[in-house]
């Protein structure tokens, strides 16, 4: 019987990338794979045929071949001689691949590579500062208790005056491989983690691990305008990897402390103020801080309401990474005279009385719609 066209055993088009491919493989292999089907001639025989398409199709220079010749790429002696269990070389050859494309997930991702040295955790910092410090920018000194580098054994783990050896248990390969039927398994190696080598005597002040706990002292640099929840990123300032393994990076948490006059929006500042009732009414003036650490002039215009805003531009937060500033926005909250004197009252009613519908515009129209609505 004539062979399948590779893509279509996998079911993707021929000009599918990696991932598609994988993601086809890995999805055909487990519905078939003959430890699901025990006993079943045809899944076996369809699992053989879906290994050699993506073991084939994986290979860039095999694909190459097979896109241009097609099967007859690997006949006269490209695919002679079986594997166990019946199957072809190429079968037997890519075992070890199969089980980690299908199980490298479900096992932590632990496989080929892992011989490599392990780089160390990301660190984070949480830093409050505040409106003040934002504004004008600092450099912060901060503790960090993290795991530094052993100065012992210069992170190597090794008791100064010995090295490493070879792993005896997989030859200084760093993986090792067990036979299951017609599976050839391979896995990291359990001694040396993977490493080949092992230590002759571990350090005795990092117990073999390159590094310990300690606490560093690091200078940050808060730049002007900064925002409340930024993050800034320190590279190679975490953890120590194990065994001289890279470093981790150190993440900073900027938050900001609630600031008893100012409420920030962006660059924007807001702050309200009570007036006095005949203040709003006569006009005036008055005088707020800013951050800069001057002072700022508020001009009251006559028949002034509550909740109006004055803005006084440029008097806001720095705009990060610029030269522009925000504004300040000040609220002006009116307030209504209490604990009256039998004068003060007096003056008030008088004041009522010699009233016209010019000095309360809007409450009159108002209460000219209410009256109109119950007359009807």
């Amino acid at each position: 019987m004539a062979k399948r066209d590779f893509y279509e055993v996998l079911g993707v088009a021929k000009g599918a990338d990696e991932a598609a491919l994988k993601s086809a493989y890995r999805k055909l292999a487990m519905q078939f794979h003959p430890d699901r089907n025990p006993g079943n001639a045809e899944a076996e025989s369809k699992f053989k045929e879906i290994s050699e398409a993506y073991d084939t199709l994986k290979d860039p220079q095999k694909r190459a071949a097979y896109d241009r010749f097609g099967h007859a790429a690997f006949e006269n002696g490209g695919g002679g001689g079986r594997g166990p269990a019946g199957f072809g070389p190429e079968f037997s050859s890519s075992m070890s691949d199969i089980f980690e494309d299908i199980f490298g997930d479900f096992m932590g991702g632990r496989g080929r590579g892992n011989q490599s040295r392990l780089r160390g955790s990301d660190l984070r910092y949480n830093l409050e500062i505040t409106l003040e410090e934002a504004f004008a920018g600092r450099t912060v000194d901060i503790d960090v208790p993290t795991l530094a580098t052993c100065s012992t054994c210069d992170g190597s783990g090794a008791k100064p005056g010995t090295g490493m050896s070879q792993c005896r248990h997989c030859n200084g390969q760093g993986k090792v491989r067990a036979a299951q039927g017609f599976f050839t398994i391979e896995r990291t190696c359990p001694i040396c983690n993977g490493r080949g080598q092992i230590l002759e005597q571990p350090c005795t002040d990092c117990g073999g691990q390159g590094r310990r706990q300690q606490s560093r002292t690091l200078s940050v640099d808060i730049p002007k305008g900064i925002e409340d929840g930024t993050r800034i990123r320190l590279a190679n300032e975490g953890e120590a990897g194990l065994r001289g393994g890279p470093p981790g990076d150190l993440y900073i948490f900027i938050s900001l402390k609630p600031h008893d006059l100012f409420v920030r929006e962006g660059a924007d500042l807001y702050a309200r103020v009570p007036i006095a009732m005949t203040t709003a009414a006569l006009g005036g003036e008055f005088e707020v801080p800013t951050l800069d650490t001057a002072r700022a002039r508020v001009k009251v215009a006559p028949g002034t309401q509550p909740g109006q805003r004055v803005r006084l531009k440029g008097k806001g937060m720095p705009v990060l990474r610029s030269k522009d500033f925000g504004d300040l926005y000040v609220q002006l909250d009116v307030e209504t005279p209490q604990n009256l004197s039998r004068r003060q009252r007096e003056l008030l009613e008088e004041f009522e009385k010699a009233s016209t519908k010019d000095n309360s515009p809007t409450s009159d129209g108002f209460f000219a719609k209410l009256k109109s609505l119950f007359d009807n």
